[in-house]
């Protein structure tokens, strides 16, 4: 169907205001279809508009008692004429299921056959579940009655009441946009609690029961301090009555913010052993969709260019709030190791948008932008801001945009005046250089006589004046640290510090935006002053700096890969080790430089260390699963398996078996008959995507063509099935048995999204792109498959961005 343009809602909220819908879903109907009746009550100043349906049939619609030919529905639009100053639609469908994490999805759980689903509205799949005025301006409060199986529960929006066996109904809500109503139903597993007079539960598959028993008292802890915090921050208690917290099968996002019952997805009710960074990352999940509940729900924006503004919102209150409420104090080493990087990366490609757009893109334009800059930037620009206006100020003017628009829409602009209210100043040419304009500055640093100067340089593409607030850090030989506040408010900019330190880092706080330089010197005695930086956000700042030289190819990349070997030996952190192991994989290795022999040296460094960390720590899980996925020892990998030589304190539970299997299958060591038996071991859902990823890994000719029809013609295949393929088809081991499929990929791709609607389109599309095979010509099909327009914008823009991703690699690999 036609996307809608910010000119047809606009025209559409001015004609229309909606006072309620009355949804009643019947979930009985069996496994491909449900019934849903929408009764929707509007006001109208124009004679006619239309209404958002995408049925799997439309059996009937009356608008005021007439009814309403049906065959006039058109690419989920059905024009409505006649209309009164006050009206009522009823629309009765039969639905369809879907399995892409969209609508009202049905997942069917492996491990005991029962069956779950959840809605997910975002961004404009809601017309798939009920008949709505599908835009986030069109405000309304719902009621919501469903027909489930007698042994389902059933949750959504408002608190839920069973009033007869298998029959519920949901209490009216607040006024919602249309892309975060939500019903969650199934028999799930449901565990109860209240704080502060707000009933509180947290669901799952009853086969993750156990799990989420061990896990409950965790994210109720976060839970609870999360809400003491913002109800401190915002003086506005969370208004929106129960808050229910649904971890639900094959979810595409990590959460949504649906009010009152926030989704999951529920590989974070863990069921296997996990290190600490990845529960303090569920924790700022938990705080993040919390964030919204304020910022997004209660007031959300009027169209999807000001989506960016919801959402780096909440990671930064996700970062900050989990510091100061929580148990969990590594939210900023995080963020300035993956999330900021996600987001530097995203900021240097062709695709790369201001934070802030124009409200000239079409809705699903509008989630293209939905990257790394719409979160990692703008929660850095909001950080930086904060630091720049006061945080009086800033709260000041958050909590006054909260007030002024409860339950309604606004923009950009009514929270830049809320701000000037409570006392910023230059507001504008602040937000123009650093919320409307693309791109982000080199800071780079030079030594003088008597100290150092700070050099700032914008893009050429994109010149700003962009002030910077930060923190110099200087080193000397023994690791001591000096460091001075700085503002880079000119193009040069003279610090106060000592000329003879060893090692200087710009921004060593990570509290700007900005590619990080290091002087010559610096560099030279960066090997010897790593393992005496103690604090984990400056090193993460270096790796970050190392990571995009690199990629610039500015530093030789076997420079950087010495970084990581020389991190890796005394690293404490296991954020850390799992980001430059990542690094390794995704970018390194098979990609700036050969594959061996640094894969070897990798694995020895690990091997090595493994031997010295301390047993059943975080570090140790990180280190074990980077030598499963690097090393070729496959006498040491198959003894695992069969618990002979696993190092104390780890346990090969499931997930470190798959990880074990999937690299013995990538080396042929195993075949079909080996990931069989691991999968009777683990018959779960999750076992099941393993499984997937495995076969796809195998490096045979078979196995890639089954893998390959699973990306390119299943049309039913899961969503995590489908990245699960994708995910194990490629390797740079592999690259002769998969040179065929370059080919086939440019080909064959853009057929998939007749297959799939939504977000998997761009996703299974990014994920099945040849990363390893860094050629001009691929890099030249990628660039004709941008130009046909005929192929889907979320195809065309995962191919470009990994496509500008393959011109870096080629251009490391030209100088160095």
């Amino acid at each position: 169907m036609p996307s809608l343009t910010v000119d047809g809602a606009r025209t559409r909220a001015a004609a229309l205001s909606v006072q309620s819908y009355d949804v009643d879903l019947d979930l009985t109907q069996g496994e491909r279809t449900f019934g849903s009746a929408t009764t929707i009550r509007f006001k109208a100043s124009s004679p006619s508009t239309w209404v958002d349906v995408k049925p799997d049939e439309l059996i009937s619609v009356t608008l005021n008692g007439t009814s309403v030919d049906v065959a006039g529905l058109n690419d989920g639009r059905l024009e409505l004429t006649g209309l009164q100053p006050e009206n009522e639609l009823v629309v009765v469908a039969s639905m369809l299921y879907s399995h892409d994490g969209e609508g009202l999805h049905r997942a069917v759980d492996a491990a005991d056959g029962l069956a779950y689903t959840y809605a997910m509205s975002f961004l404009d799949a809601g017309p798939r579940i009920f008949a709505c005025f599908d835009q986030p301006d069109l405000k309304a409060p719902y009621r919501f009655k469903v027909t489930a199986p007698e042994e389902w529960l059933v949750l959504g929006n408002g608190a839920a009441t069973q009033v007869s066996p298998g029959r519920w109904e949901l209490a009216e809500t607040k006024p919602l946009s249309t892309y975060f109503v939500t019903v969650v139903a199934g028999p799930y597993h449901q565990i109860t609690d209240a704080h502060d007079g707000i009933a509180l539960s947290v669901v799952s598959r009853q086969s993750l029961k156990d799990a989420l028993e061990r896990e409950a008292a965790d994210i109720f802890e976060v839970t609870k301090r999360s809400f003491d915090a913002y109800h401190r921050m915002f003086g506005y208690r969370y208004p929106f009555g129960d808050y229910h917290q649904a971890f639900v099968p094959e979810f595409n996002a990590g959460a949504m913010e649906n009010p009152g019952c926030v989704t999951f997805r529920d590989q974070m009710v863990f069921r296997s052993a996990v290190t600490d960074g990845e529960r303090s990352q569920r924790a700022r999940t938990i705080v993040h969709e919390m964030a919204h509940q304020w910022f997004g729900d209660t007031v959300t924006m009027k169209w999807w260019n000001d989506l960016w503004l919801n959402e780096s919102f909440a990671e930064y209150m996700a970062h900050r709030v989990s510091t100061e409420a929580t148990r969990y104090s590594d939210n900023w080493i995080d963020f300035a190791y993956m999330r900021k990087w996600w987001g530097l990366q995203a900021d240097q490609r062709s695709s790369t948008h201001p934070v802030a757009a124009d409200a000239v893109k079409d809705a699903l334009a509008s989630l293209d932008d939905f990257d790394g800059i719409s979160y990692a930037k703008g929660a850095a620009v909001l950080k930086q801001l904060a630091a720049y206006l006061g945080d009086d100020v800033f709260l000041a003017g958050v909590n006054a945009h909260i007030a002024a628009n409860e339950f309604g829409n606004a923009t950009f602009a009514d929270l830049v005046a809320k701000w000037t209210d409570a006392g910023a100043v230059g507001l504008d040419d602040w937000a123009q250089a650093w919320l409307r304009t693309p791109g982000l500055d080199t800071i780079s640093v030079s030594r003088t006589a008597t100290g150092f100067t700070l050099h700032r340089k914008a893009p050429e593409a994109y010149p700003a004046a962009r002030p910077h607030k930060l923190t110099v850090g200087g080193y000397d030989s023994e690791g001591r640290r000096t460091a001075v506040d700085v503002l880079i408010d000119a193009d040069e900019v003279d610090v106060d510090l000592d000329p003879s330190l060893a090692v200087v880092i710009p921004d060593a706080g990570d509290d700007s935006w900005a590619k990080i330089r290091l002087d010559s010197v610096s560099l030279e005695n960066l090997a010897a002053l790593l393992p005496k930086i103690e604090d984990g956000v400056t090193r993460a700042v270096i790796l970050n700096s190392v990571r995009d030289a690199v990629a610039d190819a500015e530093l030789d990349p076997r420079t950087g890969f010495d970084v990581v070997l020389g991190m890796l030996p005394t690293e404490t952190s296991d954020i850390a080790v799992g980001t430059l192991l990542n690094w390794a994989n995704t970018h390194l290795l098979g990609v700036y430089l050969p594959y061996e022999p640094y894969r070897g040296q990798l694995a020895d460094v690990l091997s090595a260390r493994l031997e010295t960390v301390e047993a059943g720590s975080s570090v140790q899980l990180s280190v074990a699963r980077g030598l499963a996925r690097f090393s070729d020892d496959t006498a040491r990998l198959q003894g695992w398996l069969a618990g002979d030589g696993v190092p104390e304190g780890v346990t090969m539970d499931a997930d470190l078996r798959w990880i074990v299997t999937l690299q013995l299958a990538r080396l042929g060591a195993i075949g079909e008959a080996e990931i069989d038996a691991e999968l009777a071991r683990d018959s779960s859902s999750e076992g099941i995507v393993h499984a997937t990823r495995c076969r796809a890994a195998l490096p045979t000719a078979a196995a890639k063509e089954r893998a390959w029809t699973q990306i390119t013609t299943d049309a039913d295949i899961a969503n995590y099935e489908l990245y699960a393929a994708c995910e194990g088809f490629w390797h740079p081991t592999q690259a002769e048995l998969t040179a065929s499929y370059v080919d086939r990929f440019f080909a064959e791709i853009p057929g998939t999204e007749k297959l799939r609607s939504g977000w998997v389109v761009g996703t299974s599309a990014q994920g099945a792109f040849p990363r390893y095979a860094v050629e001009q010509r691929v890099v030249d099909r990628a660039a004709d498959l941008i130009a046909d327009e005929s192929v889907a914008a979320a195809i065309r823009r995962a191919v470009g961005d990994r496509a500008d991703d393959l011109k870096r690699a080629l251009a490391v690999r030209s100088a160095f």
